[in-house]
Protein backbone atom coordinates (compact mmCIF):
# COMPACT_ATOMS: atom_id res chain seq x y z
CA UNK A 1 0.00 0.00 0.00
CA UNK A 2 1.38 3.41 -0.96
CA UNK A 3 1.97 6.28 1.47
CA UNK A 4 -0.72 8.27 -0.29
CA UNK A 5 -3.20 5.42 0.22
CA UNK A 6 -2.35 5.24 3.92
CA UNK A 7 -2.70 9.00 4.25
CA UNK A 8 -5.99 8.86 2.36
CA UNK A 9 -7.33 6.24 4.76
CA UNK A 10 -6.19 8.27 7.73
CA UNK A 11 -7.86 11.36 6.30
CA UNK A 12 -11.10 9.46 5.85
CA UNK A 13 -10.91 8.32 9.46
CA UNK A 14 -10.29 11.87 10.64
CA UNK A 15 -13.36 13.11 8.81
CA UNK A 16 -15.54 10.67 10.69
CA UNK A 17 -16.35 8.52 7.66
CA UNK A 18 -18.10 5.28 8.64
CA UNK A 19 -15.87 2.25 8.89
CA UNK A 20 -17.14 -0.57 6.69
CA UNK A 21 -16.44 -4.18 7.74
CA UNK A 22 -14.61 -6.19 5.07
CA UNK A 23 -14.85 -9.88 5.90
CA UNK A 24 -12.44 -12.13 4.02
CA UNK A 25 -14.78 -14.74 2.56
CA UNK A 26 -13.28 -16.75 -0.31
CA UNK A 27 -9.94 -18.04 -1.58
CA UNK A 28 -9.97 -19.38 -5.15
CA UNK A 29 -7.60 -22.31 -5.67
CA UNK A 30 -6.67 -23.72 -9.09
CA UNK A 31 -7.14 -27.44 -9.68
CA UNK A 32 -7.00 -29.66 -12.76
CA UNK A 33 -9.53 -32.37 -11.89
CA UNK A 34 -12.67 -31.09 -10.15
CA UNK A 35 -14.02 -34.45 -9.01
CA UNK A 36 -10.65 -35.51 -7.63
CA UNK A 37 -10.34 -32.21 -5.76
CA UNK A 38 -13.90 -32.58 -4.48
CA UNK A 39 -13.14 -36.03 -3.09
CA UNK A 40 -9.93 -34.77 -1.44
CA UNK A 41 -11.46 -31.76 0.32
CA UNK A 42 -14.52 -33.74 1.39
CA UNK A 43 -12.10 -36.30 2.81
CA UNK A 44 -10.56 -33.59 5.01
CA UNK A 45 -13.92 -33.29 6.74
CA UNK A 46 -14.64 -29.89 5.22
CA UNK A 47 -18.23 -28.83 4.59
CA UNK A 48 -19.42 -28.84 0.98
CA UNK A 49 -21.36 -25.60 0.55
CA UNK A 50 -21.97 -25.66 -3.19
CA UNK A 51 -21.48 -27.70 -6.34
CA UNK A 52 -23.09 -25.79 -9.18
CA UNK A 53 -22.62 -27.08 -12.70
CA UNK A 54 -24.33 -25.56 -15.75
CA UNK A 55 -23.50 -28.70 -17.71
CA UNK A 56 -21.20 -27.04 -20.22
CA UNK A 57 -18.64 -24.31 -19.52
CA UNK A 58 -19.02 -23.50 -15.83
CA UNK A 59 -18.82 -25.36 -12.55
CA UNK A 60 -18.01 -24.05 -9.09
CA UNK A 61 -17.48 -25.94 -5.83
CA UNK A 62 -17.15 -24.36 -2.39
CA UNK A 63 -15.77 -26.00 0.76
CA UNK A 64 -15.39 -24.57 4.27
CA UNK A 65 -12.92 -25.92 6.86
CA UNK A 66 -14.39 -26.69 10.32
CA UNK A 67 -14.82 -23.50 12.34
CA UNK A 68 -13.61 -21.25 9.52
CA UNK A 69 -15.22 -18.00 8.43
CA UNK A 70 -13.42 -18.25 5.07
CA UNK A 71 -14.09 -20.82 2.35
CA UNK A 72 -12.26 -22.12 -0.70
CA UNK A 73 -13.66 -22.26 -4.21
CA UNK A 74 -12.43 -24.15 -7.26
CA UNK A 75 -14.07 -24.98 -10.53
CA UNK A 76 -14.25 -24.70 -14.29
CA UNK A 77 -13.64 -21.19 -15.66
CA UNK A 78 -13.28 -19.58 -12.25
CA UNK A 79 -9.53 -18.80 -12.40
CA UNK A 80 -6.73 -18.70 -14.96
CA UNK A 81 -4.08 -19.61 -12.37
CA UNK A 82 -2.01 -22.73 -13.00
CA UNK A 83 -3.27 -25.78 -11.06
CA UNK A 84 -1.16 -26.28 -7.94
CA UNK A 85 0.17 -22.72 -7.91
CA UNK A 86 -1.55 -21.66 -4.67
CA UNK A 87 0.95 -21.93 -1.83
CA UNK A 88 1.09 -20.80 1.76
CA UNK A 89 -2.58 -21.41 2.57
CA UNK A 90 -2.73 -21.29 6.37
CA UNK A 91 -5.14 -23.21 8.59
CA UNK A 92 -5.07 -21.97 12.19
CA UNK A 93 -5.48 -24.63 14.90
CA UNK A 94 -5.36 -24.51 18.69
CA UNK A 95 -3.79 -27.98 19.02
CA UNK A 96 -1.48 -28.90 16.15
CA UNK A 97 -0.81 -32.45 17.35
CA UNK A 98 -4.53 -33.23 17.48
CA UNK A 99 -5.19 -31.56 14.11
CA UNK A 100 -2.34 -33.47 12.48
CA UNK A 101 -3.53 -36.76 13.99
CA UNK A 102 -7.01 -36.15 12.58
CA UNK A 103 -5.64 -35.55 9.08
CA UNK A 104 -3.40 -38.63 9.30
CA UNK A 105 -6.45 -40.70 10.25
CA UNK A 106 -8.15 -39.37 7.11
CA UNK A 107 -5.27 -40.60 4.96
CA UNK A 108 -3.66 -37.22 4.33
CA UNK A 109 0.08 -37.21 3.62
CA UNK A 110 1.05 -34.51 6.12
CA UNK A 111 4.51 -33.55 7.33
CA UNK A 112 5.83 -33.95 10.84
CA UNK A 113 5.26 -30.97 13.11
CA UNK A 114 8.10 -28.48 12.67
CA UNK A 115 9.29 -25.07 13.78
CA UNK A 116 11.76 -22.56 12.42
CA UNK A 117 15.34 -22.16 13.57
CA UNK A 118 15.50 -18.98 15.65
CA UNK A 119 16.64 -16.00 13.61
CA UNK A 120 17.15 -18.03 10.40
CA UNK A 121 14.94 -17.02 7.49
CA UNK A 122 16.67 -18.80 4.60
CA UNK A 123 17.59 -22.38 3.92
CA UNK A 124 17.08 -25.43 1.70
CA UNK A 125 13.54 -26.37 2.75
CA UNK A 126 10.23 -25.46 1.17
CA UNK A 127 9.53 -21.81 2.11
CA UNK A 128 6.89 -20.92 4.64
CA UNK A 129 6.07 -17.92 6.79
CA UNK A 130 9.16 -18.14 9.04
CA UNK A 131 11.70 -18.90 6.31
CA UNK A 132 13.07 -21.95 4.52
CA UNK A 133 14.70 -23.96 7.30
CA UNK A 134 12.45 -26.37 9.15
CA UNK A 135 13.44 -27.92 12.48
CA UNK A 136 11.68 -31.16 13.44
CA UNK A 137 9.23 -31.04 16.31
CA UNK A 138 7.02 -28.32 17.81
CA UNK A 139 8.46 -25.06 19.03
CA UNK A 140 10.42 -25.95 22.22
CA UNK A 141 8.69 -23.18 24.18
CA UNK A 142 5.31 -24.06 22.62
CA UNK A 143 4.98 -20.43 21.66
CA UNK A 144 1.85 -19.33 19.86
CA UNK A 145 2.38 -18.91 16.07
CA UNK A 146 5.55 -21.05 16.15
CA UNK A 147 4.58 -24.66 15.33
CA UNK A 148 3.57 -25.88 11.86
CA UNK A 149 2.78 -28.90 9.69
CA UNK A 150 2.26 -28.94 5.93
CA UNK A 151 0.35 -30.92 3.31
CA UNK A 152 -0.77 -30.52 -0.30
CA UNK A 153 -3.86 -31.33 -2.31
CA UNK A 154 -3.58 -33.66 -5.35
CA UNK A 155 -2.57 -30.74 -7.60
CA UNK A 156 0.13 -29.52 -5.20
CA UNK A 157 -1.67 -26.51 -3.72
CA UNK A 158 0.16 -26.08 -0.44
CA UNK A 159 -1.50 -25.91 2.98
CA UNK A 160 0.04 -25.33 6.39
CA UNK A 161 -1.35 -25.88 9.85
CA UNK A 162 -0.21 -23.18 12.27
CA UNK A 163 -0.81 -23.49 16.01
CA UNK A 164 -2.11 -20.32 17.65
CA UNK A 165 -3.34 -20.36 21.24
CA UNK A 166 -2.97 -16.66 22.08
CA UNK A 167 -2.99 -13.74 19.66
CA UNK A 168 -0.47 -10.92 19.75
CA UNK A 169 -1.76 -7.62 21.14
CA UNK A 170 -4.02 -5.76 18.73
CA UNK A 171 -4.82 -8.82 16.61
CA UNK A 172 -8.24 -9.47 18.16
CA UNK A 173 -11.03 -7.10 19.11
CA UNK A 174 -11.24 -7.63 22.88
CA UNK A 175 -14.91 -6.65 22.78
CA UNK A 176 -15.76 -9.46 20.35
CA UNK A 177 -14.35 -12.67 21.82
CA UNK A 178 -15.36 -15.71 19.77
CA UNK A 179 -14.46 -19.40 19.62
CA UNK A 180 -14.67 -21.35 16.38
CA UNK A 181 -15.89 -24.57 17.98
CA UNK A 182 -16.78 -26.30 21.24
CA UNK A 183 -13.33 -27.93 21.11
CA UNK A 184 -11.56 -24.55 20.94
CA UNK A 185 -13.68 -23.27 23.82
CA UNK A 186 -12.91 -26.36 25.90
CA UNK A 187 -9.16 -25.95 25.33
CA UNK A 188 -9.37 -22.28 26.31
CA UNK A 189 -11.15 -23.30 29.51
CA UNK A 190 -8.46 -25.89 30.22
CA UNK A 191 -5.74 -23.23 29.88
CA UNK A 192 -7.79 -20.92 32.11
CA UNK A 193 -8.08 -23.71 34.70
CA UNK A 194 -4.30 -24.20 34.81
CA UNK A 195 -3.66 -20.47 35.05
CA UNK A 196 -6.33 -20.12 37.76
CA UNK A 197 -4.66 -22.85 39.80
CA UNK A 198 -1.46 -20.78 39.79
CA UNK A 199 -3.51 -17.72 40.69
CA UNK A 200 -4.91 -19.49 43.77
CA UNK A 201 -1.41 -20.62 44.79
CA UNK A 202 -0.20 -17.02 44.70
CA UNK A 203 -3.06 -16.12 47.00
CA UNK A 204 -2.13 -18.57 49.74
CA UNK A 205 -4.04 -21.52 48.34
CA UNK A 206 -7.40 -19.95 49.17
CA UNK A 207 -10.29 -21.09 47.00
CA UNK A 208 -11.46 -18.33 44.67
CA UNK A 209 -15.24 -18.30 44.81
CA UNK A 210 -15.34 -15.91 41.85
CA UNK A 211 -13.53 -18.33 39.56
CA UNK A 212 -16.12 -18.05 36.72
CA UNK A 213 -15.40 -14.31 36.45
CA UNK A 214 -11.65 -14.99 36.54
CA UNK A 215 -11.94 -17.66 33.83
CA UNK A 216 -13.97 -15.33 31.60
CA UNK A 217 -11.50 -12.47 32.07
CA UNK A 218 -8.55 -14.78 31.35
CA UNK A 219 -10.10 -16.16 28.16
CA UNK A 220 -10.97 -12.72 26.80
CA UNK A 221 -7.51 -11.37 27.63
CA UNK A 222 -5.73 -14.42 26.19
CA UNK A 223 -7.55 -14.15 22.87
CA UNK A 224 -6.84 -10.41 22.67
CA UNK A 225 -3.14 -10.90 23.44
CA UNK A 226 -3.33 -9.04 26.78
CA UNK A 227 -1.72 -9.81 30.12
CA UNK A 228 -3.67 -12.37 32.20
CA UNK A 229 -5.67 -11.14 35.19
CA UNK A 230 -3.88 -10.85 38.54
Amino acid sequence: MSTSAVNSNAAASNTGAAKVDMKFEIVVIPVSDLDRAKEFYAGLGWRLDADFDNGSDFRVLQFTPPGSGCSVIFGRNVTKATPGSSQGLYLIVSDIAAARADLLARGVNISEVFHGEAGVYSGPDEPYLFGSKRVSGPDPAHGSYRSFASFSDPDGNGWLLQEITARLPGRIDSAATTFASASDLAKAMQRASIAHGEHEKRNGGQRDENWPDWYADFMVREQAGLEPPK
